[in-house]
């Protein structure tokens, strides 16, 4: 599965800014999350976040090579040695603006069907 989070953003040294780079469909079927309130992303993590904090994402999906820049906030975490081996990592909702909606539309428009599909995620 391809799904890269750089927080480092390739000369990003902002604190909360991640470049996330989801390849396949698989990938971006297990880490999206339609049940949040104006879609969003689990992001693998090893970096400590806190509930409530402010994100920015700089998300590039499968070959498109526009990045699409989309703000959010932590919703939960994920911690290492979680039942069930659960990937360690953060819930981040996106933001109830113009970049969320284009993020979450992109996403949806890129799953199609498969968001109907009973596979297990990252989330669920």
């Amino acid at each position: 599965m391809s799904f890269n989070p750089n927080t480092e953003g390739g000369g990003l040294n902002r604190p909360g800014v991640m470049s996330l780079s989801i390849r396949e469909k698989a990938a971006l079927f297990a880490a999206y999350m339609p049940f949040i309130k104006g879609g969003g992303l689990f992001i693998p993590t090893n970096k400590l976040y806190k509930v409530g904090e402010e994100v920015f994402m700089l998300l590039t999906l499968m070959d498109d090579p526009v990045k699409i820049p989309v703000s959010g906030k932590v919703i939960w975490i994920t911690p290492t040695g979680t039942h069930g081996n659960r990937v360690q990592g953060i819930g981040v909702q996106f933001a109830a603006n113009e970049s969320g909606h284009a993020a979450r539309h992109k996403i949806e428009g890129l799953l199609g069907g498969a968001l109907k599909s009973t596979r297990p995620t990252h989330t669920m």
